[in-house]
């Protein structure tokens, strides 16, 4: 038998052999890929009940629906903000922790979110960004920075009734009905204050004793709990307005001041504030600054980025950091012996020696950013996931539930799948080209 025909039938033994092993793969790409693409494509064609053929009208509802437009336009951004940002504190983490004694600690401590599932994240980022300051952490740290520089209200909504000798003022502020007199006590008395914004130490007040040498008087919450407490007077239970910030005005400026102490007592210096008005300025009522909504229209979108970039920052700092162990040594440090600094090195040296690890990076992220669907759903809260909305959610609202629209979810799903395609024959090809060197 000739050489050339054993070696025909030895090639044509090989190749069924690897087809009879490649035979089981393909049928399962076949069943769950190929045939979902197909069915999708053709689905994506036809109208809500899948009877009527309707050519590209769901493909043009994502740009005339207002909730689908701003499912694309979200996605831009994710597209181009998360892999961005994860990539650079990656690169930035995996540089600086090179020069540290405890750089594996910290990198152990920058990749555990990856160890936990976006669910998990999604439900520890809305506790994260609640409004209320006692549970947000975000905001909680937000006020406190806000506090620091910016002086806080005691007394927010408090106000004096009408029978009490207070009237507003304007601009939040409230004065007294008549001019104060040396040896007359004042009486400032208000209500609406929360047991919970009471200060902690708020002593029962005292009436005010007349006095020679000042003009005294009393600030309290006019309210006893229970009931049975009479207006314009002190009673044994009614606490004073510890902090109450008190004016003496005459012709429009301010000629004395005072700050109530824990029992509400305040003295004001009698030859400066007798024949005065007292005012109460509108820095004792303004609002308390609750923080920053997190949560809300504008800001929903951002808010869920972080938490992304929360996960993946520690993603993109190993496979960098990888990269920068195989960055030979003598480069950078012949660089410096030449004169260049530490940017000029990483901007120079680094960062080019990195950018096919880079490349893989960003690459991954931004196939990963369009599948995101959990981090959405479980962090923006009803009233403004609308705002938050991205393809990958619109496609499970479209898809499921008592309204949902066949025809529209599986036109999501291959504007989807052609976002993919690009950045895929894009990093197939860096591949094949890094293969060939």
């Amino acid at each position: 038998m000739p050489a050339t025909t054993t070696r025909t039938r030895a090639r044509s033994r090989s190749r069924t052999v690897a087809a009879g092993f490649l035979l089981p793969a393909l049928l399962l790409l076949g069943a769950l890929v190929v045939y979902p693409i197909g069915y999708s494509v053709r689905r994506s064609l036809f109208d809500r009940s899948g009877a009527s053929f309707v050519g590209l009208d769901n493909y043009l509802a994502l740009v005339t629906d207002d909730s689908l437009r701003t499912a694309v336009r979200n996605n831009l951004i994710w597209l181009v903000v998360a892999p961005a940002v994860a990539t650079a504190l990656g690169l930035v983490f995996a540089v600086l922790t090179e020069r540290v004694r405890w750089g594996t600690a910290f990198k152990l401590v920058v990749f555990m979110p990856m160890a936990i599932s976006m669910l998990a994240a999604g439900i520890i980022f809305r506790l994260v960004y609640e409004q209320d300051p006692d549970r947000g952490v975000a905001n909680a740290v937000w006020v406190g920075v806000h506090d620091t520089f910016a002086e806080s209200s005691g007394f927010p909504r408090a106000r004096p009734l009408p029978v009490h000798p207070l009237e507003a003022a304007g601009g939040g502020a409230f004065v007294t009905k008549e001019p104060v007199r040396r040896g007359v006590p004042v009486l400032l008395p208000l209500v609406g204050v929360a047991p919970a914004q009471m200060p902690r130490d708020a002593r029962p007040a005292h009436a005010p004793t007349p006095a020679s040498t000042g003009i005294t008087g009393t600030a309290w919450l006019d309210f006893t709990r229970g009931g049975g407490g009479k207006p314009n007077v002190v009673d044994p239970k009614e606490l004073g307005l510890k902090g109450l910030r008190i004016e003496a005005v005459r012709d429009g400026k301010v000629v004395a001041t005072a700050t109530a102490a824990a029992d509400g007592s305040f003295t004001l210096p009698a030859d400066r504030a007798d024949g005065a008005v007292l005012r109460l300025p509108a820095s004792n009522f303004r609002e308390q600054y609750d923080g920053v909504e997190w949560l809300g229209p504008s800001l929903v979108t951002p808010a869920v980025i972080g938490a992304y970039v929360w996960m993946w920052a520690g993603f993109a700092m190993v496979l960098i950091g990888a990269g920068l162990a195989a960055v030979p040594r003598e480069l950078l440090e012949a660089a410096r012996v030449d004169g260049a600094n530490e940017w000029q090195v990483f901007r120079r040296i680094t960062v080019p020696l990195l950018a096919p690890v880079l490349v893989v990076v960003l690459v991954t992220l931004m196939i990963n950013v369009l599948k995101v669907f959990d981090l959405v759903f479980v962090i923006a809260p009803g009233s403004a996931q609308d705002d938050a909305n991205v393809l990958a959610l619109q496609l499970y609202r479209s898809s499921f539930g008592t309204d949902a629209d066949l025809g529209v979810g599986s036109a999501i799903a291959v504007v989807l799948l052609l976002l993919v395609l690009p950045v895929m024959v894009v990093n197939i090809r860096r591949i094949r080209r890094e293969s060939r060197r």
